[in-house]
């Protein structure tokens, strides 16, 4: 049975379309997985690029650099890659992107040139950028009362993150010194991405002759310096810091979880994957979640939650392992010393504690994009682009920076403390914002600031 939605157009024209409602399911069932696949090709550095720190002899600064080119490439065309997702259509710019991803991937199978990995792994981020055009694929194709819900189950396909920290260990040490195919394909960590690219290429296909047709493109007859207008707003930038706390923190993570559950608790590789899954399952799965919670309470009622958890959970992870020595002497120390207030996380703790730094990204992150179709309804592949490649940028740059707060300070949890420097500010500006608004509007409205028209006008 169809019925009948108002599609939002960038000349302010409302046109009644008969859209079957199972059109937009296609849309959002072959859109999730294909997503999902594509951040598992993304972000299998995380895995990969310890056996390949190995082989390559590569520092552990190469490392960090290494799983941060992809991160790269992932965040630098998002706003592109929504802009024409709007334009011509989600079903072609995912296929698009399924498809230039796949051949990177493969490439890298067989390079033994340090240099040319570093190249593959940046070309592969072009997997990464399928956010944006998944995000306005979606809003194209639901109402405003469903989006929610909708780019929280789109979102969910971050899940892809623990694909490779599940399987890519067993790969590895169970075909390790093998060859397929006659020795075309070698086994080891090679044949991760062999296995990718073939799932990539399948998934096109899927979803190219699955997704509906004709496709849905709200900003075809839109000029870009039109779809490009609202990125000059303050509050798109706003929303973009936000991203980076929820998402780009959580890129971030997943890529350094692995080596840090490696060298500070000593677990083997497999370990170390399986425990970083329960850090990305909830931060993963949680995402239909916050959108079905920003849907009924609030976008931003859910932020406050988000960054409170967050300010609690990564002030705990980051105090570092020792004890306080006080140089007195004491009846229990013939030496003059005294050691007080020790601290150690042991690696269920620690582990406890990341997966609830999960919860209240997965959470977090819907909300972050609720906030999107509410202010921009028209440009929601501009805005929801530039927001996805800056929350992407900012997990670029936080590999780095963890590693060097890492180096300066000495301490391994110091990367956490750059999480909680970074989320103080997001609450921050956030609350003031709040505040600002609240003021400048009657006192009458001081429960009512969820309504977009609040920052937008100055009275009823």
């Amino acid at each position: 049975m169809s019925q009948t939605t108002v599609v939002e157009t960038a000349g302010s024209r409302a046109e009644t379309a008969e859209v079957p409602a199972v059109g937009r399911y296609r849309v959002l069932v072959t859109s999730t997985l294909a997503f999902t696949l594509m951040f598992a090709v993304w972000l299998q550095f995380g895995i990969l690029g310890l056996p390949i720190q190995k082989e390559f002899g590569l520092s552990d600064t190469a490392f960090y650099w290494l799983t941060a080119l992809p991160v790269l490439n992932g965040a630098i065309w998002r706003l592109g890659t929504g802009i024409l997702a709007d334009r011509w259509g989600g079903r072609i710019v995912m296929t698009a992107l399924l498809l230039i991803a796949a051949v990177p991937t493969y490439l890298l199978a067989g390079t033994h040139n340090p240099t040319m990995l570093f190249v593959l792994a940046f070309l592969i981020g072009f997997a990464g950028n399928s956010f944006s055009s998944g995000i306005a694929w979606n809003s194209a194709w639901f109402p405003r009362s469903q989006q929610g819900f909708a780019l929280g189950v789109f979102g969910a396909g971050n899940v892809g993150a623990s694909v490779t920290k599940l399987i890519g260990p067993a790969i590895i040490a169970g075909t390790a010194g093998a060859a397929y195919f006659g020795g075309f394909v070698s086994g080891g960590w090679r044949l991760v991405p062999v296995i990718y690219a073939v799932a990539l290429v399948v998934m096109a296909a899927v979803l190219w002759f699955v997704a509906p047709k004709p496709d849905r493109t709200p900003g075809k007859t839109i000029p870009v310096r039109g779809q490009l207008r609202p990125l000059s707003q303050l509050r798109v930038w706003r929303f973009s810091l936000y991203y980076v706390a929820v998402f780009g923190a959580y890129v971030a993570l997943s890529s350094a979880l692995p080596k840090f559950y490696e060298t500070q608790y000593g677990v083997e590789l497999w370990q170390a994957g399986l425990l970083t899954a329960l850090f990305i399952f909830p931060a993963s799965l949680l995402r239909p979640v916050g959108g079905w919670l920003s849907d009924r309470i609030g976008a931003r009622r859910i932020m406050y939650w988000t960054f409170g958890l967050m300010l609690i959970t990564t002030g705990i992870l980051m105090m570092p392992s020792g004890f306080i020595t006080i140089d007195v002497a004491t009846s229990k120390s013939a030496d003059g010393t005294a050691e007080i207030l020790p601290w150690h996380l042991g690696l269920w703790p620690f582990t406890l504690v990341v997966m609830l730094l999960g919860c209240s990204m997965g959470i977090g992150k819907a909300a972050v994009y609720k906030h999107i179709p509410e202010y921009f309804p028209q440009d929601v592949g501009a805005v929801g682009g530039l927001v996805g490649m800056l929350g992407a940028l900012g997990g670029f740059f936080l590999l780095p920076v963890f590693g060097y707060a890492v180096a300066i300070t000495g301490i391994p949890t110091a990367l956490f403390g750059v999480l909680f420097v970074l989320t103080l500010v997001c609450f921050g500006w956030m609350h003031l914002t709040v505040v600002h608004m609240l003021h400048r509007n009657s006192p009458d409205l001081t429960d009512d600031f969820e309504q977009p028209v609040l920052e937008t006008t100055s009275a009823r």
